[in-house]
């Protein structure tokens, strides 16, 4: 394949993964690392691509915060159900609404892996997190993750 079809067919991949759990990212990033291909561009695509998703999230949980809240008190939880998720939100929620503590919480989970981005995407929408910071966090922290699998794959 040569390098446009390849960096096309990554950033859809990416996107996919973004979106669809069992659609596994990784592994595309490991058979970039293999011989003759254009793994650099095929790293920085599969990175973008996952970054769109990512923020596909990021604005869903924005806009449908409000709706959400509504939703589930509607539903008419069991107090200790409740009293859990509030426990365990709104620290999570105030924890990403800053900067000097979000930022770095996005740029971990991007690239480690853990807490898992998708939920963090979510959080950093309902958190107020700025889309551009919360784009260019999760695309290093993407770009550097794919590399890493790249360059192993590479040198095994």
């Amino acid at each position: 394949m040569n390098g446009v079809v390849e960096a096309t067919a990554a950033l859809g991949y990416g996107f996919a993964s973004a979106l669809v759990p069992v659609v596994n990212a990784e592994a595309y990033a490991v058979l970039a690392g293999r011989p003759g291909g254009y793994a650099v561009i095929v790293v920085v695509a599969l990175a973008v691509g996952q970054t769109a998703g990512k923020l596909l999230l990021f604005e869903a949980a924005r806009r449908g915060t409000g709706r959400l809240a509504r939703r589930l008190a509607r539903r008419g939880q069991s107090g200790r159900v409740a009293a859990r998720a509030a426990r365990w939100a709104e620290p999570v929620r105030r924890w990403l609404s800053r900067r000097r503590t979000g930022l770095p919480a996005v740029l971990v989970s991007a690239s480690v892996g853990v807490p898992p981005l998708a939920l963090v995407s979510i959080a950093a929408g309902t958190a107020g997190l700025r889309h551009w910071e919360f784009a260019v966090a999760c695309l290093l922290g993407r770009v550097v993750r794919f590399a890493l699998l790249a360059l192993l794959s590479a040198l095994a």
